[in-house]
């Protein structure tokens, strides 16, 4: 499958909004939204700005600079099923009303890193940074040749109709956040409301939560219909213990063949640091529990954080650590994103 031309990571990070939007002579399609945004810029009077890009929040370092090529050979066919992309700001705004400011992390920025790690698809997740305004998400499907699909945010006044154009983009999911960071959480009237806006299209509903909050949330998550995804492990905090409330209950809900959950994250709740043996340990005690209900991903370009951003080539070597077993990293890696985001069969 043919990927659009990109530049090397390290051109595309510390530069301007400006800089970072150059567009090449072959370029990927690019969404009608994002098109119509860029006629509407170029009809304004001819005056020479300097484009300023927002300044990024606290916890939102840039990526790692200079990842290293992964020991791991991934095979064909391999999902990052977790990853995000921001702005640039300046053709993608970023939303008004937004708790954090990343630095800029565009298309192009994640198709040179995947070509590094050897990632053959991936699962791109609309940031909260972005809103509910997904033109950012349809240009990056549009110009992902088929390899990517999306997680979007559906609020109470996302249409039906908007919700049938992200199906047709390629988006699979839809994400609930119930981090306090993020927004206020999700009431259970707002998850009704966008449960009925998605039905009918099989989508999954993605849990963002942290740690104590998959216990409260047990009896929301089993009520919920279809497949049901918790992200980053769910965010646990491992001085609980593997025997906690909040690991029993994940391990609970597992059992009940409806519920993922993607072992990312594992920089985010290590106590350890890297190379986070204490969260890879967790995520592969997951995997081998039900291999068939895991999924796997970076988490780039890592914003909310505390410290610098993780090496991907060192997450990508763990993965190896995660799945041990040849038939659960194909599954990790291949065929479960496969089955739970709609992707042929490779």
């Amino acid at each position: 499958m043919t990927e659009p031309t990109v530049q090397p990571l390290s051109a595309l990070q510390h530069v301007p909004a400006a800089q970072a939007t150059a567009k090449p002579a072959a370029q990927a399609a690019v969404h009608p939204a994002a098109q119509t945004a860029a006629q509407t810029v170029a009809v304004q009077p001819q005056v020479a700005v300097q484009s300023v890009a927002p300044a990024p929040s606290p916890g939102c370092p840039p990526p790692h600079p200079s990842p290293r090529t992964p020991k791991l050979r991934l095979p064909p066919g391999s999902c990052d099923a977790h990853c995000h992309i921001f702005g640039p700001a300046d053709v993608f705004p970023y939303a008004p009303d937004r708790t954090f400011t990343p630095y800029d992390a565009p298309k192009e920025q994640l198709h040179s890193l995947h070509r590094h790690l050897g990632v053959t698809r991936a699962v791109v997740v609309q940031s909260s940074c972005h809103g509910y305004d997904h033109r950012v998400l349809l240009d990056a499907l549009a110009g992902g040749g088929g390899r990517l699909r999306g997680v979007a945010l559906v609020g109470e006044r996302t249409g039906r109709a908007q919700v049938e154009e992200l199906h047709r983009a390629g988006v699979r999911a839809f994400r609930l956040n119930f981090l306090p960071h993020l927004r206020t959480p999700p009431t259970r009237a707002e998850i009704d409301t966008v449960l009925e806006r998605v039905d009918g299209l099989g989508w999954a509903a993605q849990l963002h939560v942290r740690g104590e909050e998959i216990a409260v949330l047990e009896s929301l998550v089993r009520a919920l219909p279809g497949r049901v995804v918790v992200d980053h492990i769910g965010r646990v905090d491992l001085a609980a213990g593997r025997d906690g409330p909040a690991l029993r209950t994940l391990r609970a809900l597992l059992d009940t063949g409806q519920v993922w959950v993607k072992v990312s994250g594992v920089d985010r709740i290590s106590r350890q640091g890297p190379p986070y043996a204490d969260a890879v340990g967790l995520a592969a005690s997951l995997v081998a529990h039900a291999p068939e209900r895991v999924v796997w991903g970076t988490d780039y370009p890592h914003v909310n954080i505390v410290g610098d951003a993780p090496d991907d080539g060192l997450l990508v070597d763990l993965v190896e650590r995660i799945a041990p077993d040849p038939a659960h990293l194909r599954r990790l890696l291949i065929d479960n994103p496969a089955e739970l985001y709609d992707f042929p069969a490779h």
